[in-house]
């Protein structure tokens, strides 16, 4: 696979092991981090991760992975649920977009179970807490 993967993460994902642990786990998104750089190396890929609060920069990051990546993995968090401008981005990258979430946002408040993201995806992975990222990562390790 050429070009790298983008993982980004949106709002409040920085808050990881500190917020919710009932719902989000005790791993911080460092962890996660550790996590998915190894599993790139086994698959042979690489990996940009990055994290941001602010929608804008989520678009911005999304259009740069129009040049240089080969898919993207995106954890939009509350983005997920009302950003019509990440959607917008997506449709504009010709590569596979897998979205990921921490916990089962369907077995939560209603307001979650709507995805703007996912109308762009090649593929959702949600409740798995972080397994869900390696599991992106395999699915598009698997998409070469």
């Amino acid at each position: 696979m050429a070009g790298k993967i983008f993982i980004l993460n949106g709002p409040n994902l920085n808050l990881l092991g500190v917020r919710q642990p009932e719902i989000y786990g005790s791993e911080t998104l460092a962890d996660i981090e550790a996590l998915c750089a190894a599993r790139a190396k086994d698959l042979g890929l690489a990996i940009d991760f990055r994290q941001s609060n602010v929608e804008g920069e989520l678009v911005g990051w999304i259009q740069e992975a129009r040049d240089g990546a080969a898919g993207i993995i995106l954890n939009a968090a509350a983005y997920t649920h009302t950003s019509i401008a990440i959607l917008d981005a997506l449709k504009a990258v010709d590569i596979p977009v897998i979205e990921v979430h921490l916990s089962n946002v369907f077995a939560r408040e209603d307001f979650r179970h709507h995805s703007y993201v996912s109308l762009a995806a090649t593929g959702v992975i949600c409740g798995f807490g972080s397994a869900g990222y390696l599991l992106a990562l395999e699915a598009l390790a698997k998409q070469q």
